[in-house]
């Protein structure tokens, strides 16, 4: 969807809340009330129209890709539908925070990583966590494999890419566990959003995502044996393995918006629908790729269905069930952003509540954990194509 739907979006909305008398941030109207029902529905058939539905609109952190395939599938298959909502997705970029568009109103959910969310929090705005998707983080660093570069202990001396933007978090305290100072014992390059300067050999190790960046290293063509690069050419450090790794795509509710009634079951119903859409996703994987396709990715098929498949693997498996918090998970990333000063002291307790995700999961039926999930293999062609 691009931004100028989703600004045409906003603005029904905005007509919407005239023509129906609601006032602030409430969202829908008294015609669709009625609880969720066990088997995922809203207790009542809805024609799927913004008239008869609760209007709802998710704020992402990037562009439409395979990263937020389940949102886009529970779309497509009609779950948030069922659940008596008209969920509108808005895509994110550079220029857009997903915590801060919801904190002023501007989505009724986000997508965020924890840690900018919870900076975001300390700086006032009142956000919470009702829904920790992603059980580990997908952030790498990656080197050549002659590079010689095994472990953050090897970093020191070397030209380190990052993103900033507040992604260099695990990078530094990985650093740091190391006995690095990132500030002098390491030559610290601004990274674009590509892995161009890695392939240049420009800087000696480049951040990474599991399903994107990393990927578009095994679509480059080596030019000395013309053909794909493969796993073998590259040294990847994984922050979860190091013991530094961050909660990263978790969906984030307005807190005050919570104590409304409505509003909590809006919340609950968009977390089972949305549950419900990675659930599909892990289950039908060609079917999900086919709904990420039709959202109008900038990159290609191959490059998708890799993404869908490697952010499964961040969402599966699910030990408590999908979207419930892994609490020593929360304790390290909470522990880490005190350490790196990306927040000044521990987060209140409404910086994330089990309660509706519980909840949500108690309406669905099925496999909510994906124990034993093992994804499939992707062959990825030439550019992503």
């Amino acid at each position: 969807m691009s931004r100028t739907r989703g600004v045409r979006a906003l603005a029904a909305l905005l007509a919407l809340s005239m023509l129906t008398a609601a006032c602030g941030d409430d969202d829908g109207d008294e015609d669709v009330s009625s609880a969720p029902t066990a088997e995922g529905g809203s207790g009542e058939e809805t024609s799927g129209s913004s008239a008869e539905a609760t209007p709802v609109t998710l704020q992402l952190q990037w562009f439409a890709q395979g990263q937020f395939a389940g949102y886009y599938a529970a779309l497509a298959e009609g779950y948030y539908e069922e659940e008596g909502l008209d969920v509108e997705v808005l895509e994110g970029g550079v220029d857009i925070v997903p915590q801060t568009q919801l904190a002023t109103g501007a989505a009724d959910f986000a997508i965020a990583w924890v840690p900018k969310a919870l900076a975001s929090r300390e700086q006032g705005e009142a956000i919470t966590n009702i829904g920790q998707v992603f059980q580990r983080s997908g952030t790498l660093q990656v080197s050549w494999a002659d590079s010689g570069i095994e472990g953050p202990e090897d970093l020191r001396g070397k030209k380190v890419g990052n993103w900033g933007f507040g992604n260099e978090f695990e990078l530094f305290a990985g650093l740091t566990k190391a006995g690095i100072d990132p500030q002098t014992d390491v030559t610290l390059v601004q990274q674009q959003f590509d892995m161009a300067a890695l392939l240049a050999r420009e800087i000696d190790a480049a951040q990474a995502m599991t399903y994107n960046e990393y990927a578009q290293l095994l679509e480059t063509v080596d030019p000395e044996t013309g053909e794909l690069y493969t796993a073998d050419d590259f040294s990847v450090i994984d922050w979860n393995d190091e013991g530094t790794a961050m909660l990263q795509d978790a969906i984030w509710a307005d807190t005050e918006r919570l104590e409304d009634d409505e509003y909590r079951e809006t919340a609950v119903a968009f977390l089972r629908a949305s549950m419900r859409g990675w659930m599909f996703c892990r289950d039908d994987h060609d079917a999900c790729v086919a709904h990420v396709l039709d959202a109008g990715p900038t990159l290609g098929e191959s490059h998708q269905r890799w993404q869908v498949a490697e952010t499964n693997e961040l969402v599966w498996p699910s030990p408590g069930g999908i979207g419930v918090m892994d609490e020593e998970l929360w304790d390290q990333t909470v522990a880490v952003a005190v350490e790196q000063g990306i927040i000044e002291e521990e987060p209140d307790a409404d910086a994330y509540t089990a309660e509706l995700a519980a909840e949500a999961l108690e309406g669905l039926d099925g496999d909510t954990t994906g124990e034993g999930y093992e994804s499939p293999e992707v062959e990825l062609r030439e550019g992503g194509e």
